[in-house]
């Protein structure tokens, strides 16, 4: 066999369905953000993020690399193992205490990323539960899917936020072992999930219930613990899912539970048990994160004004934003091909960079631009961006919101 040419292959079909992905190199300066150098074939360029998931700037924040920089002089950079061994750090087993109280938790557990927490978090636990069904909704991320896979045990899926749905399988599902599996907000199309109806559920069928909340902590809620926070609801969910690298700015994932669930997965988990730790001097930074998140609401105040600011600037240039609740801000393109051109077009002609979503990522007819604005996206750079925007829909010939509906009649 040429193995050489299966790969090559592989990775032609992809170009061919205009998702080959082209990795942008990008340098950030965090004294400006959102500003960055894009280090372009053509030389260095200072171009404007408007899809980074540093929410909030937290990434830049002056507080949280001291933190960084001071436990990194002193511990090193590195952890030196793994939790078991001898990366069970001080710093990092102070970042669980502050996860589980940000959550009204028992205790937290934290790995390397969001989406190890999520993988070897629900295959755990399904694992532990004999004879267990796990339901998932339908839009759950590629992390959720994994762990359900990894689990060995059966799983349905539930329609995307349909209640009767759930309930139907649920009713299905007898007297076993019940995991519900679901986020809080769907990281494409910035939808909320009904919480507090699902956990309704979940009680009257005696199932747990795991909520993803990576885009919604630091975000919402009085301290930032999320939509559950935000609804009320945070004490009736078994396991919370949440991740250091967005909102909080660092980098890391995390569960936070009942002691027994954690120390379980602590105990079974091979994704935990057989992986380097976090450094201290990244704990040390997203517990100062996670801290100071907690006791300021400015940040979330005005992430929230700029981004009502760019969704009503958006909306009366008749660029067809899906709407959202959210900060997640959808522009439909609908095609693989015009959504990469119109993501290469805005780099190369108004320095302005939106990454493409297409397909795995979205269902195919429904590739988009993801626009997620910053509290440092001031009226200028909304400004700029729309009028980009519309010069690269008439340039492609995309069609505007009203057309759009125009054509759906």
């Amino acid at each position: 066999m040429d193995y050489e040419q299966a790969f090559a292959r592989a990775l032609d079909e992809l170009r061919a369905e205009r998702r080959y992905r082209v990795f942008t190199q990008i340098e950030r300066d965090a004294a400006r953000f959102p500003r960055a150098t894009w280090h372009s074939p053509a030389g260095p360029r200072e171009i404007v993020i408007w899809c980074s998931n540093d929410y909030l700037g937290m990434g830049r924040h002056p507080a949280v690399i001291a933190a960084m920089a001071d436990t990194a002089r002193k511990t090193g950079v590195g952890a030196g193992g793994t939790r078991n061994i001898s990366g069970n750090s001080r710093a990092i087993v102070g970042l669980e205490t502050e996860l589980a109280d940000l959550h009204r938790k028992e205790a937290a557990l934290v790995f390397t990323s969001g989406y190890i927490s999520n993988e070897t978090g629900i295959a755990t636990i399904a694992k532990l539960l004999p004879d267990c069904v796990i339901l998932s909704d339908a839009g759950n991320h590629n992390s959720m899917i994994e762990g359900v896979r990894r689990s060995g045990r059966e799983k349905v899926i539930f329609r995307h936020n349909d209640l009767a749905h759930l309930e139907e399988l649920l009713q299905a599902a007898g007297n076993r072992p019940k995991l519900v599996v679901f986020e809080s907000i769907y990281s494409m199309g910035g939808d909320v999930a009904p919480i507090g109806a699902i956990c309704d559920l979940a009680q009257r069928h005696n199932a747990m219930t795991y909520l993803d909340e990576v885009h919604a902590v630091g975000m919402y809620g009085a301290r930032g613990g999320g939509i559950a926070e935000r609804d009320g609801v945070m004490e009736r969910l078994d396991v919370i899912e949440g991740t250091l690298g967005k909102a909080f700015g660092v980098v890391g994932g995390y569960i936070a539970g009942k002691q027994v669930v954690v120390d379980a997965v602590r105990s079974f988990a091979p994704g935990f048990i057989f992986t380097t730790a976090l450094p201290p001097a990244v704990a040390a930074a997203a517990q100062v994160s996670i801290r100071h998140l907690k006791h300021s609401g400015i940040e979330r105040a005005q992430h929230q004004a700029q981004v009502q600011k760019t969704k009503a600037a958006l909306v009366r240039a008749g660029l067809p934003v899906m709407p959202t609740e959210t900060h997640i801000i959808p522009v439909m393109v609908n095609e693989a091909g015009p959504c990469k051109a119109a993501s290469d077009l805005l780099l190369e002609e108004h320095g302005i960079y939106i990454q493409p979503i297409n397909f795995p990522t979205v269902s195919r007819g429904t590739e988009r631009l993801r626009i997620t604005p910053t509290p440092f996206h001031d009226e200028a750079l909304i400004a700029e961006l729309v009028r980009a925007l519309t010069l690269v829909w008439k340039k492609l010939d995309l069609p505007f919101a009203t057309e759009r509906a125009e054509a759906a009649e």
